[in-house]
């Protein structure tokens, strides 16, 4: 499972760059709905960036417990 999540996690990437492509491309038609989509594609880059810390992190805390566990 952890395997499928550190490809998944690219998914989030996609998604805001397709989100800023429709900013971009929306821009000089409809402004709010433009930001909008900059906005979104913001806080999505943030998700991705904020769950890749925190599953490496997770990651080391597993295995230090793994090494102590195996160090007694």
């Amino acid at each position: 499972m952890n395997t499928l999540w550190k490809y998944l996690q690219y998914g989030y990437l996609v998604v805001a760059v397709i989100f800023l492509v429709e900013g971009i491309v929306r821009i000089n038609s409809d402004l709010p709905q433009a930001l909008i989509m900059f906005g979104l594609s913001l806080f999505i880059a943030f998700i991705f960036f904020f769950k890749r810390r925190f599953r490496k992190k997770f990651k080391r805390e597993i295995n230090k417990s793994k090494y102590k566990a195996n160090a007694v």
